[in-house]
């Protein structure tokens, strides 16, 4: 009776097996059409657009022919380049505090928590809370409050990774380094810390790869600058701010540099992407 069962349940679990393998190679395939049509198309129109000009001259005036993105990729290399050194040595502290030495305390349970919720918001929602304590309080734009939403939108991501890279490190590593005399600070700093750099590495590049495009923040923050400036205290040109301007705007110019700066977003993303890829699998490896 059961060998009977048993050849029954057999063809009927295969099919629904292959019912499923045949679902998700559907779904892949969807997906990954739409992808590549949108590279195409952001390729096409990119690469058509991209001149030595756009490095060497600044944005435009409105109905002004030629033109570049000079003012606006310095501004977002300064405004992402602040915000990965505030949100770097906080989220690496914050992960090796709640992996080393603060792991079951409700100190470490309330940041998890903090974090959690970080991580889901809008990027808009922080956007709008650094307007309201840097912008609106002090009347002005700048690219220090830029650099504060996006800092706020990098930190948990770093804070997160190095917290699950520290968590495979080994306990036997750990406990080989006590039992030299080592005492903890060592122990976490030249043995922990160092044994998970590759995935702490990992999380900073895809920290910097999540904020590089982020226009949300900006919009309520630093805003936008027709010339160029390096001054972080002023509005800052910056390229997410200035694709979405000129993408709506009715002039060919702006819309032929605003292709040209979504293709510069997107090849920076994709090679820190692929940097992050090739560390994580050497920590696979390793």
């Amino acid at each position: 009776m059961k060998m009977l069962q048993a050849s029954a349940l057999y063809p009927r679990r295969r099919r629904a097996n292959q019912i499923g393998l045949t679902l998700s190679m559907v779904a892949m395939v969807i997906g990954l059409a739409a992808l590549l049509w949108i590279l195409v198309v952001l390729f096409g129109n990119g690469l058509a657009a991209l001149d030595l000009n756009i490095f060497l001259s600044d944005t435009p005036a409105p109905g002004s022919e030629g033109g570049g993105l000079r003012n606006a990729v310095v501004g977002s290399m300064m405004i992402v380049g602040l915000a990965v050194l505030v949100s770097t040595p906080i989220g690496i502290l914050a992960g090796v505090y709640l992996t080393e030495f603060g792991d079951t305390s409700k100190t470490a349970e309330f940041t998890r928590f903090i974090t959690d919720i970080m991580l889901s918001a809008p990027s808009i929602v922080l956007g709008l809370f650094v307007y309201a304590i840097a912008v609106a309080t002090v009347g002005n734009f700048s690219g220090y409050a830029g650099s504060l939403a996006l800092s706020l939108i990098a930190i948990p991501v770093v804070m997160r990774t190095t917290e699950n890279m520290m968590r495979l490190v080994p306990g036997s590593l750990r406990e080989a380094a006590f039992a030299l005399g080592a005492p903890r600070w060592k122990v976490t700093t030249l043995v922990t810390l160092r044994a998970a750099r590759s995935g702490v590495i990992t999380g900073l590049l895809l920290a910097v790869a999540r904020i590089s495009g982020e226009t949300a923040p900006l919009l309520f923050t630093a805003l936008n600058n027709q010339f160029f400036s390096t001054k972080m205290g002023e509005p800052m040109a910056n390229l997410p701010v200035v694709i979405f301007q000129f993408a709506m705007s009715p002039y060919e110019n702006w819309i032929r540099l605003a292709w040209a700066g979504a293709l510069l977003i997107t090849l920076t993303v994709l090679a820190l992407n692929i940097v992050a890829r090739v560390l994580f699998r050497d920590k696979v490896k390793s």
